[in-house]
Formats: structure tokens, C-alpha cells, sequence
């Protein structure tokens, strides 16, 4: 690993190194022990869109690990206001060991990637959600014991967090499932690699607009917003279009008896779930939350130490 770009960029070892680091860090803090595997490294911190979980499990993380995390808003820097990537990603890698961007276009990540000579950590991109997926694989793998032959559902809007979902469940032998209305659906050229993929791990991606076809007998259900970032224009004719997909006890009943509820947060109760759902007893919503800082260390210490 050079780069976490987006989840299709890692080989099966790479996502296993990662699922196995994982569990050996998160139960390493919870014993007490004190890190120094990135003592003496910073890692630049690149924020073009605001956050609350991004920020801080990737702050505490570096903390966690020995180093620093510096904080850079858009306010603060002179990317896409007149500097070029180019010229950024060249003097960045001067002065930092690595650079974590959360950002709107993916060509933006990618270049930074192309033209600097530090580890570039993707934390969102329109397109993708590389370390959400890998916090939520591991939270199903805590709670399951395994990942391969599992089904995972999600329904809603076929996002960046979906389309992170799939190559993940991909890579991990998972069968997928995405229920999305008309219009709303993942990218068609990332669910074909997906797809492809499976086939080669023993999983599978399917595509439905039917949210009863995608949540039977599923091991895991998911959900996101139905209004991101830079779409609150939309959020009216989006609440009508998708309150069809909503995660209630109804739907839920078409999952198995103990299947997992995940929500990568922010959670508008009553929207994309109803309140019995996210604070019920199958919802590992918190325990997900607090795998973001577990699996960014993982990256972090793999691709800076």
C-alpha cells in the first residue's frame, strides 16, 4: 500500500493486513498501551468539507500513534483557489509525512496522489468512502465473527458510502445487495468491478429497486442520509422519493432475526430510519462510530510507519 484512494485499490492481504491491525490496535488502547509508531511524523489534515467523525477519530488517531495531526480548512490553504494541485501535493510533501483530504471531487485525491511523494488517505470523496467502509466491515466482523459468505443490505441512496460498501464486500467474499429508487443508484462502472470481483472472492453484488428484495435474509442492514453534502437543494423532493426505502421494523423484519444495524452518522431519526431501529437493540451504531479511530489507525500506521 502507497495509498488509500478508494477500497478497489487493495488486494485481498491488504484489506486482511488492514481487518487484522484493526482488532490488534483497538484492543491494544483498550488495554492502556502506549504508542509510538508514528512518534516524530505529522500528518496533514485537508478539510473542503466539514466534519465531525473525520476529524476528530483521525486527530486522536495520530495522537494515539505517537504523532501530530495538523488541521487544514479550505480557509487555510490555496487548493483550488489559484495554486494547483500540482504545485500543493509537491510543497506538502516538504513538510508533512502524509496528507488526509476530505474533499468533493476524487480527481482531486488522485492527483495529490499522481503528483506528491507522501501517503495520500482518502476521508471522502463524492464517489467514495474508503475509510467508512473499512470501520463498517470491521464492526460486522466483530459482532458475526466472520465476513465472507455474510449479506449485507443497503438501502437508500446509492452513494459514496454505498459505492465503498460494495467493493468491500467485494474484496471480503460478501454478498451485497443495494435497493436505491430510479435515478438514485451506485455508478454503474463501480458496481461492475465490483461484481467482477465477487465472483473471483465467492460473493456478490446485486442491484434492485426493491428494498424487501435487498434486505431478505440479510446479515447486516445499512443506511445513510438521503440528503449529503452540497444536495440540500434537493431535500424536499428527496424525503418524498425515498421515504419508500426507510428502515423501519416492517422492512426489517424481511432480515434475519439478528442481522445488524449500521448508519455511518449523521442519523436523521424519522428520515432514513425510524428512532426504534438506530436505538434498538441490533444497532451497532456507536460501536461503528468508534471503529472509524480504530481502522484509520490501522491505515495510518500502515502507510506512514
Amino acid at each position: 500500500m502507497k495509498h488509500l484512494l478508494k477500497i478497489s485499490d487493495l488486494t485481498v492481504a491488504e484489506f486482511e493486513h488492514l481487518m487484522t491491525l484493526t482488532e490488534k490496535l483497538k484492543g491494544e488502547t483498550k488495554a492502556g498501551k502506549i504508542h509510538h509508531l508514528l512518534s516524530g511524523k505529522t500528518l496533514g489534515m485537508i478539510f473542503t468539507k466539514s466534519s465531525t467523525r473525520t476529524r476528530v477519530s483521525f486527530e486522536v488517531g495520530m495522537q494515539q500513534l505517537g504523532g501530530y495531526p495538523l488541521f487544514l480548512s479550505s480557509a487555510d490553504i490555496q487548493l483550488g483557489r489559484g495554486e494547483t494541485i500540482y504545485d500543493t501535493a509537491n510543497v506538502l510533501s516538504r513538510y508533512l509525512d502524509g496528507i488526509m483530504i476530505r474533499t468533493f471531487k476524487q480527481s482531486d485525491v488522485d492527483d495529490l496522489a499522481k503528483y506528491g511523494s507522501i501517503p495520500i488517505i482518502n476521508g471522502l470523496t463524492d464517489d467514495h468512502h474508503p475509510c467508512q467502509a473499512l470501520a463498517d466491515l470491521f464492526t460486522i466482523y466483530e459482532h458475526k465473527g466472520k465476513l465472507s459468505g455474510l449479506k449485507l443490505a443497503y438501502i437508500g441512496d446509492g452513494n459514496n458510502v454505498a459505492h465503498s460498501l460494495a467493493e468491500a464486500c467485494a474484496i471480503a467474499g460478501m454478498h451485497f445487495a443495494v435497493a436505491a429508487p430510479e435515478g438514485y443508484t451506485c455508478d454503474a462502472q463501480i458496481i461492475e468491478a465490483a461484481s467482477e470481483r465477487a465472483r473471483q472472492t465467492g460473493g456478490s453484488v446485486t442491484v434492485t429497486h426493491d428494498p424487501v428484495e435487498a434486505i431478505s435474509d440479510a446479515d447486516a442492514v445499512y443506511t445513510d442520509t438521503w440528503v449529503s453534502m452540497g444536495q440540500e437543494q434537493e431535500k424536499e423532493a428527496r424525503l418524498k422519493i425515498f421515504m419508500p426505502y426507510q428502515v423501519n421494523k416492517a422492512l426489517y423484519a424481511h432480515a434475519k432475526p439478528d442481522a445488524v444495524f449500521l448508519h455511518c452518522l449523521p442519523a436523521y431519526r424519522g428520515f432514513e430510519m425510524t428512532e426504534d431501529i438506530i436505538d434498538g437493540p441490533l444497532s451497532v451504531v456507536f460501536d461503528e462510530a468508534e471503529n472509524r479511530l480504530h481502522a484509520q489507525k490501522a491505515v495510518l500506521a500502515t502507510l506512514m510507519g
